[in-house]
């Protein structure tokens, strides 16, 4: 593992991960079932997190228009958790971005198919 060595401490100390180890402690404390944490279990999560990450990153690029800009956006991103299968757990932590606009118009489309429904159901109701 010694020559995994991916980042250095403020020190210039080299480092076998780059993610702040005490903030993923934090996260993994904050499940009810964790009650301690071994140091190896914490370092191997972290560059678990940073190789997750990687090849999320090197996937949303190749498959996306970051090719052409010679970036990764968000929107990259986003459509890879919802085409990719690997990733679509992913679809609700990064939604496509929609316009605010667009957002009320389906709310309030949605809400008009509700009331519809709803009158429906009463129709029926009435019929029996």
């Amino acid at each position: 593992m010694a020559d995994m060595v991916v980042g250095r401490d403020k020190c210039g100390e080299q480092r076998l991960v780059s993610l702040p180890l005490s903030r993923i402690r934090v996260i993994m404390k904050s499940s009810p079932e964790v009650s301690s944490i071994n140091q190896e279990a914490l370092v191997l999560t972290a560059k678990a997190t940073e190789l997750f990450v990687q090849y999320l990153a090197t996937y949303s690029y190749r498959n996306g228009s970051g090719k052409e800009k010679k970036a990764l956006t968000y929107s990259d991103l986003s459509n890879t958790a919802e085409e990719s299968e690997t990733f679509q757990f992913l679809a609700d932590i990064l939604p496509k971005k929609i316009l605010a606009s667009k957002y009320l118009k389906m709310l309030k489309e949605k809400r008009e198919d509700k009331e519809e429904s709803g009158n429906e159901s009463d129709d029926d109701e009435v019929e029996s």
